[in-house]
């Protein structure tokens, strides 16, 4: 049974580079952006800035403040405000990944010990709190009402996400509609934000900032539906996260709707006992990664994602040519393409 959806060869080689590429484009600006979110961790509780630094140094991509960095440029942005909004997206990614590794109980970041495993449960949840402070701090420094609506709206409707994905945990009722609203919110809802701030710094048209919106939301529900299928592949790995964490925590993610709703009684009652019942032993992971497979919830999974991922690129046909606007094209391959 296949297990992708395969890519045409000729598009191949640019997804690889895409985030390479993406980073040399706004390198200048990103450079500045590293020093605000440095300068504003700090604090004159050393644990606070330890703390912290142990995240945003781990080496995650910065994917979201590079939307907002590469979105301005598309718009031929020649100010520095989109700067510190970057910094703002990259505080709000940092304190919700505080919380939810508390929240998950995940002993693993980026492949190296999550801050709650190494300073305890307390101190994460206290210093992503403070860096959410940082990051409306920049919002009311940008000046804009309509950048600190978005942002902040952002902000709330992760945390709806986040609280919303708890009453689904352990819950196969899950239908697909309800799963795509959790992700919807938990993860796009930032990348709709992060690209949407740089039309208004750009005083851009209303229908721009709709355009914006609307690509870094399917780019968001892409790069989520890609990370479920990351939990039961072996990509996962390479990627330094654990196999099979959301399995382990009774998440209910698009791959486990669909094995669960094509499988027969036997392999139904398997994910009650390991998702509703959370009563799991040796073998089940490895059974639960067969099951997705033979019912090819991974390719179906994928052709969600590639449908998201064209509905990203059709958001950016508005927008002229140029350099910016075709890694962001290139993004939505990168993002994708994780998972082959």
């Amino acid at each position: 049974m296949a297990e992708s959806v395969p890519l045409s060869t000729d598009r191949a080689p640019a997804h690889h580079e895409a985030l390479d590429r993406l980073q040399t484009l706004v390198a200048d600006d990103l450079s500045r952006v590293n020093q605000i979110i440095l300068d504003r961790m700090q604090s004159s509780i050393p644990l606070i800035p330890q703390l912290a630094g142990h995240l945003v140094s781990s080496g995650g991509k910065r994917l979201r403040p590079m939307l907002t960095l590469a979105s301005a440029q598309m718009l031929a942005y020649e100010g520095h405000r989109h700067e510190g909004l970057a910094a703002c997206v990259e505080f709000i990614h940092t304190a919700t990944l505080l919380h939810d590794d508390v929240v998950d109980e995940s002993d693993l970041r980026r492949g190296i010990e999550s801050a709650n495993a190494v300073w305890g449960n307390k101190p994460s949840v206290l210093v992503g709190d403070f860096l959410f402070s940082r990051s409306f701090e920049l919002m009311v420094e940008d000046g804009s009402l309509d950048v600190l609506r978005i942002l902040s709206r952002a902000a709330g409707i992760i945390a709806e996400g986040e609280v919303l994905q708890l009453t689904t945990s352990n819950d196969l009722g899950t239908t697909e509609e309800a799963y795509l609203e959790v992700i919807g919110a938990k993860t796009a809802a930032l990348f709709a934000a992060a690209c949407e701030v740089a039309a208004v710094v750009a005083e851009r048209p209303q229908t721009e900032w709709e355009a914006l919106k609307a690509y870094g939301h399917n780019l968001g529900v892409a790069f989520q539906l890609v990370d479920d299928i990351l939990d039961y592949s072996a990509k996962q790995a390479e990627l330094g996260k654990s196999l099979g964490d959301d399995f382990r925590e009774g998440k209910i993610t698009l791959p486990v709707i669909i094995a669960h709703s094509r499988g027969t009684d036997e392999e139904r009652a398997f994910w009650v006992r390991t998702l509703e019942d959370t009563e799991q032993v040796d073998g089940d992971l490895d059974h639960a990664i067969a099951l997705v497979r033979r019912h090819e919830a991974l390719a179906e999974t994928a052709a969600r994602a590639q449908s998201f991922g064209e509905a990203a690129r059709r958001a950016l046909d508005p927008f002229p040519d140029n350099e910016a606007k075709r890694l962001l094209l290139d993004i939505v391959d990168f993002c994708i393409d994780r998972v082959y």
